[in-house]
């Protein structure tokens, strides 16, 4: 081999051994340290708190399913509580059972009448970190949710409902409370598309209507930190009413143009809100 030869060989070699050193150091600036934990990692996840969503009348857990989607991509672990819709004290109890049995922090969430339920589970529970409140009641002790919808002008839900009698294995009567199907779209989910509108009404769960005038015992949002999404568009719990009761709760407010389904037609924005409150009692 020529003296020209060898030169371009050592010349090809030394260009190529840079190249593979400029390489691994851009590939150690893109990953990192090797011990760097990825932004999900098992040690993010057990510093989370675990978010327990509490839906509220004329719903079900599925009403959350697109906020589960989003809560559980960023590493959060849920829970879709069961509400059994029949009076604040007794849902609270239900609740708080569960809330006792999770383990670590826990930021409680509560849609309409759910907010009702959380603010009682909530009492005297230290890790319960945050309240997260979505086109919810918020009723201080001696108010009810029904006290609390007509102080303020604008729901329709009255002349929306369908009532069912029914008789307890003991004998004791009471009725339960429905939306029409034919017009829970328009009443309760006017933002929802028309196909799972209709089959929210199919699959909704009735409430108590004596647990719609139930007084509240207790308000943990007194003493724990507190968020609020107000809905603008809301025929069941009107704006005025949330925005009254978010204000003497002190809650961070975010205001939203959407109905009363406001985790269906909006769960990016109502997993946001839960996140900021778990980020910021954590």
């Amino acid at each position: 081999m020529s003296s020209t030869q060898n030169g371009r060989k050592r010349r090809y070699l030394a260009s190529a051994a840079a190249l593979g050193s400029a390489a691994a150091i851009g590939a150690l600036a893109v990953v990192g340290p090797a011990n760097a934990a990825p932004r999900d990692s098992a040690a993010d996840r057990a510093q989370k708190p675990t978010i327990v969503l509490e839906h509220g009348a004329f719903a079900d857990g599925s009403s959350w399913d697109g906020v589960i989607a989003r809560l559980r991509h960023d590493g959060y672990p849920v829970v879709a509580a069961a509400n059994p819709l029949r009076g604040p004290a007794s849902d609270a109890a239900a609740l708080r059972s569960l809330v006792d049995h999770v383990k670590g922090p826990v930021v409680l969430v509560g849609h309409s009448y759910g907010g009702s339920v959380i603010s009682e589970a909530a009492v005297g529970e230290p890790r319960v970190r945050a309240l997260v409140y979505v086109a919810a009641f918020l009723p201080a002790p001696g108010e009810s949710a029904l006290q609390l919808t007509e102080r303020f002008p604008g729901s329709t839900l009255s002349a929306a409902l369908d009532p069912v009698p029914f008789t307890h294995a003991d004998g004791g009567t009471g009725t339960d409370l429905y939306i029409r199907q034919d017009r829970f779209r328009a009443q309760f989910a006017a933002d929802v598309p028309a196909d799972r509108a209709a089959a929210a009404a199919a699959a909704q769960r009735p409430i108590a209507q004596a647990a719609l005038t139930e007084k509240a015992t207790a308000a943990a949002w007194e003493t724990v930190p507190s968020w609020d999404i107000v809905t603008t568009q809301d025929l069941n719990i009107p704006a005025a009413a949330q925005r009254f009761m978010a204000g003497r709760a002190r809650a961070h407010i975010t205001e939203v143009a959407a109905s009363h389904s406001v985790a269906v037609s909006h769960p990016g924005l109502v997993a946001g809100v839960i996140e900021k409150a778990a980020r910021a009692t954590r």
